[in-house]
């Protein structure tokens, strides 16, 4: 039977309940902290000891156990001193009920009864809502899945609890097509196959979320960051460099300062008092680029471009992988327009962003990130600018007949975007693209051009990412592709097995004209067996294998195999060079 997501979430939260009510069955001492639905399940965290992994199956069976017993669920609104002696042995309920108590909020708990008894099995502190009764649970929709440490309240001062997580789908077909499918991302975890490729690294030395990239992996780096700076020069934005520290004084003039100070890090001088930050993005200082010099409206748009590393102060436990990083780059560019020039300059950018999409095989859908009129606080400028942004937006995606959905609230600080979330092969969605339209920038920095009239007038700022930060989109790539990347990506393209010690001056020969033609490649030594090498080979993922024996030598010819298609026979060395020379200037799909 099929749920709506209503129903779903009530069947996950329930579940969570049972689950506490197994624990406190076999662990009387355990403390309850709190059991949310989640998108996947549910999840209950517990001050718990003791409690591994191995232990899931047995809390499982006694679920399990619960759920044929029928179950029901009944709500009661109760006064804050009822409630702490319902919960006089749970410290961190009390402290709950003590929250609401001070928020003069109404407190309800839910009862657990099994059928006909009149004492509950287990009560907790909830708002719910649940099922009324376990028969409403399929017992084979549901899983326990793994344990993880979690602090109190998400907080890193307090304790550490033992978070239990458990899947919960309609019916059991849900749950195993889930379960495969998670089974196929671990696979292809970008941190499992970026150690098995030897694409980077971290070191406790360097410190968290500071990675550091091979020879293979700054290879698909640079390919990725090579391919958007083609696309960007492509529609007139120029690179610029720009430094990674800043006076703070320039992220006050941006509200940066105001809106992202925790999330920065401080710079301290040995020389001087004044505060300085590593920057967390390039646009205000962009902003001084176009502010050096006078411009005119003839010299609108001017398009800058920026690599330069940026840096996040991310807590720790937020880290993962190339996916959350405290230093990276984007392949970020700001343009600087009249008012006029605002729809070309959007129509361009977004071809440049479908164009990159294409080729990395991603599909992807439209979302309009407008403000959230009743968070102001979180946004910089007036009312009345938001307004004219946002309609503006929505004007250009409707005469592109782009179709797009809303997200109330997901807009940057200055102004709505036009995001691109991709899709990879998987299925899972990506924010990596970008197109923001920002008229508040400018303002706060005083920007000015003259118009036709000699008038001083404020350009219009645009912000985009074509495919954001090379490092995280490395890590997305990574899994997109199950490191199996095209060749024009591939770290190393080429695989060199000469079939013995007399075959290496030949394939000397070989290398030697990759090398002039800039193909990356590498020769396996013949130490060991050929089958061994050619398995090894393919355990590294690499698109080409050429094999050269006697034959090969004698006729000028490579035995070639290819990724995924196996033994192709004999092919003119020249030829195949000239293809795969054409393969990677086309950046050609597999």
């Amino acid at each position: 039977m099929l749920r709506s997501e209503k129903d779903l979430e009530k069947l996950r939260h329930s579940l969570s309940h049972i689950l506490a009510a197994a624990i406190k069955k076999v662990y009387p001492k355990a403390k309850l902290g709190i059991g949310p639905a989640i998108d996947n399940g549910f999840y209950y965290d517990f001050d718990l000891k003791n409690f591994t992994e191995e232990s899931l199956a047995k809390i499982e069976e006694i679920i399990q156990g619960l759920i044929s017993d029928g179950l029901k669920f009944e709500k009661e609104e109760v006064t804050a001193a009822k409630a702490k002696k319902i919960f006089a042995e749970e410290p961190y309920k009390l402290e709950l009920i003590e929250e609401l108590k001070k928020a003069k909020k109404t407190i309800t708990v839910y009862h657990t009864f099994v059928a006909k008894e009149k004492t509950p099995v287990f009560t907790d502190l909830c708002a719910g809502p649940h099922i009324k009764t376990s028969k409403e649970i399929d017992p084979a929709s549901f899983k326990l899945r793994k344990i993880s440490g979690a602090y109190w309240k998400g907080d890193e001062k307090n304790k550490m609890l033992t978070r239990i997580y458990g899947l919960a789908f309609s019916n059991k077909e849900e749950l195993d097509a889930y379960i495969a499918a998670q089974e196929e991302a671990e696979r292809r975890d970008h941190r499992k196959l970026g150690k098995e490729l030897d694409l980077f690294v971290f070191s406790d030395l360097v410190g968290p979320g500071l990675p550091l990239y091979t020879p293979k992996g700054a290879a698909i780096r640079r390919e990725i960051i090579n391919f958007s700076n083609e696309l960007q020069k492509a529609i007139g934005y120029e690179e610029v460099h720009t430094p990674s520290m800043n006076k703070a004084e320039l992220f006050k003039v941006s509200g940066h300062y105001e809106k992202y100070k925790e999330d920065m890090f401080r710079v301290v001088s040995n020389y001087s008092k004044e505060e300085y930050f590593l920057k967390p993005m390039n646009c205000p200082q962009h902003t001084q680029i176009f502010a050096s010099r006078m411009r005119s409206y003839k010299d609108l748009p001017i398009r800058l471009a920026d690599f330069a590393n940026l840096h996040r102060d991310e807590r720790p436990g937020e880290l993962s992988g190339l996916t959350r990083l405290r230093c990276f780059c984007q392949d970020d560019g700001h343009a600087f327009c009249r008012e006029d020039q605002i729809k070309d300059e959007f129509v361009s950018v977004l071809g440049a962003i479908r164009k990159a999409l294409e080729v990395y095989g991603m599909n992807y859908h439209v979302r309009l990130s407008l403000w959230d009129p009743k968070n102001q606080a979180k946004y910089l400028g007036d009312t009345k600018t938001w307004k004219k942004s946002q309609t503006l937006l929505e004007e250009i995606l409707k005469e592109n007949k782009i179709e797009y959905v809303k997200a109330v609230g997901e807009a940057a600080i200055y102004g709505p975007k036009m995001d691109l979330i991709s899709t990879d092969s998987l299925g899972r969605e990506w924010q990596i693209s970008t197109i923001q339209l920002d008229f508040i920038m400018p303002q706060r920095f005083g920007l000015k051009y003259t118009d036709e009239n000699g008038k001083d007038k404020t350009p219009v700022m645009i912000h985009r990412a074509i495919t954001g930060s090379p490092e995280r989109f490395l890590g997305i790539l990574i899994e997109h592709f199950a490191g199996a990347f095209p060749v024009w990506l591939a770290p190393v393209q080429v695989a060199i097995l000469p079939v013995n010690e007399g075959h290496i001056e030949y394939a000397k020969t070989l290398t030697a004209s990759l090398r002039e033609n800039d193909i990356r490649f590498e020769v396996m030594g013949t130490n060991d067996t050929l089958g061994k090498r050619i398995r090894e080979s393919e355990m590294k993922k690499i698109p080409y294998i050429l094999v050269v024996g006697d034959k090969e030598m004698a006729a000028n010819t490579v035995s070639v195999r290819k990724r995924g298609k196996g033994d192709l026979g004999a092919k003119n060395a020249d030829d195949f060079l000239k293809d795969i020379k054409e393969e990677i200037k086309t950046r050609a799909k597999e």
